[in-house]
């Protein structure tokens, strides 16, 4: 079939909208209105309006990036969940198109949750989420029940498939808690047959993988586990991603209620990189090491995608569900994504780097080359709100290590972020306590990271709402969201002993 003929059947086929996703549709499409551009990030994706959660649907269909995501249109806080749906064609310039699900049915009136897409043999686009309703049990308990649902569209419309749930608790093994079953993240294999991972867990909340095969994306079957936690990261795994680089296999996902090991992994909900091999005949998946994928304040769900020209890329989440729901519900919007960085293992490691196109947004590059310095500094032409700063770090005199060197942003006269580096424990700490929030809420994370000879490289993106940080290349990154109004855009840098750093700052250009 040419795509042409595709265009004309599926538009022929368009779906039967519920009133719910009518509604839900007309209330985005008002009151986006009411948000003024210049409080929105300028290349993260947010909220078109009210509440976002994880990214769902990362994928590439007709020449465009699609990017779904858990959306709560009526207000700025967690509610029954929708899909919102928007596209891209450089992945930092998002259009916002009409939201895609809404809880219109008997399985999933409690929520349409997190889930993936892919394109049919026929031109079509698949989603996958889970369905969520509430069911009384024997004890008179009201549980939620959690399935997994389809829909089928044209990447603008889509209609919920008649045959929902196609995934259900008779679908887990044994063993399984019939309450913890979500989030399916699906993917061509190399025999062009489709295979999906979801996320399950034991009767005591321990987290485990669930592995799924089909043939046609409609019906499917349950290979194995996949993986087990077996009590070692937190408990319930959510949000699992599953996909070859370079050479080796590798698990995504982020634990629930975690334990803090070290500066590696930290209390609360976190993420979570396994690294490993795959014997794609016995689908079998052998760990090597693991790793936190993000080290900061807020970052969770990532998805991935292999773009066309062969990269894989990733986008997480950047909220933290312990502080997330804090904010005031006048507040229009509430959440966004990280931005898109590209993946490569390197020395066994997880490496993430930002997106290389976010270079075609540079402009007004000002460079500074062996500024040595102690105590504190500004240097002109270093300030912005919207910026990507590099810099290196090492000692000004080698025969006196200093003890800390902190770069101070998003500054006024009050308030002020600071990301900090302290050779002696090569550790580097995102600190937003003095960014404007009125809360007692977690506002510094710190990180192990590579350093010799008290050198260090950071590369800080910073957006109209966000850090992200960079270290060595993409060795570590820290990400946290800032509470500072954006007309705070000083920049400072300090020194416990002698420095020396080069830096380079481009503005970016939305």
């Amino acid at each position: 079939m040419h795509n042409g003929e595709i265009e004309e059947t599926i538009q022929e086929d368009l779906p039967i909208m519920s009133q719910t996703l009518r509604d839900a549709r007309k209330y985005e499409e008002i009151n986006e209105k009411r948000i003024p551009k210049e409080e929105r990030p300028g290349f993260h994706l947010a909220a078109r309006v009210g509440w976002m959660n994880d990214p769902n649907g990362f994928s590439y269909y007709r020449g465009k990036y699609h990017m779904f995501y858990q959306y709560h249109p009526y207000n700025s806080h967690w509610g029954p969940m929708h899909w919102g749906h928007a596209v891209s064609e450089d992945l930092l310039h998002w259009t916002y198109l009409p939201a895609a699900l809404a809880p219109d049915t008997a399985y999933d009136g409690a929520g349409c949750f997190s889930g993936s897409a892919v394109e049919l043999a026929d031109g079509r686009q698949l989603l996958m989420y889970t369905g969520v309703f509430r069911r009384t049990g024997s004890d008179g308990i009201e549980r939620d029940i959690q399935t997994q649902c389809l829909a089928v569209g044209d990447g603008r419309d889509y209609e919920k498939y008649p045959g929902n749930p196609i995934l259900t608790e008779k679908d887990m093994p044994k063993g399984s808690n019939k309450h913890e079953f979500r989030d399916p993240k699906m993917w061509r294999a190399l025999d062009g047959t489709l295979r999906c991972v979801a996320a399950g867990g034991t009767p005591e909340r321990d987290g485990r993988i669930f592995l799924y095969s089909s043939q046609d994306g409609f019906q499917w079957k349950f290979e194995k586990v996949l993986i087990e936690n077996n009590g070692r990261f937190g408990s319930m795994w959510e949000c699992p991603d599953f996909f070859p680089l370079d050479e080796k296999q590798v698990l995504l996902t982020s634990p629930m209620d975690m334990l803090p090991q070290d500066l590696e992994y930290h209390n609360g909900n976190g993420t979570l990189c396994i690294i490993g091999t795959y014997d794609q005949e016995s689908q079998t998946f052998t760990e090597e090491r693991n790793q936190a994928i993000d080290y900061g304040i807020d970052f969770y769900a990532p998805q991935t995608i292999l773009t066309p020209d062969g990269r894989r890329v990733m986008i997480g989440w950047m909220q933290n569900w312990d502080t997330c729901n804090l904010h005031s519900p006048e507040k229009p919007w509430f959440g966004q994504m990280s931005l898109p960085r590209e993946l490569s293992i390197v020395n066994g490691r997880l490496v993430q780097r930002p997106l290389r196109e976010l270079e075609q947004l540079w402009g007004g590059k000002v460079h500074y080359q062996n500024v040595t310095f102690s105590g504190s500094m500004k240097l002109e032409g270093i300030s912005g709100r919207r910026i990507d700063m590099e810099i290196t770090v090492r000692p000004g005199d080698t025969s006196n290590l200093f003890q800390k060197f902190s770069v101070w942003f998003a500054q006024d006269e009050i308030y002020h972020t600071s990301v900090s580096f302290r050779p002696r424990e090569s550790i580097v700490k995102v600190d937003r306590k003095f960014s404007g929030s009125r809360r007692a809420i977690i506002h510094q994370r710190r990180s192990r990271v590579n350093s010799k000879d008290g050198q260090v490289r950071l590369r800080l993106i910073l957006d109209t709402c966000s850090v992200e940080v960079f270290v060595n290349d993409g060795e570590h990154v820290l990400s946290a969201t800032l509470y500072t109004d954006p007309s705070a855009d000083g920049i400072s840098f300090l020194a416990d002993g002698s420095v020396t750093i080069d830096v380079t700052k481009y503005d970016i250009l939305c």
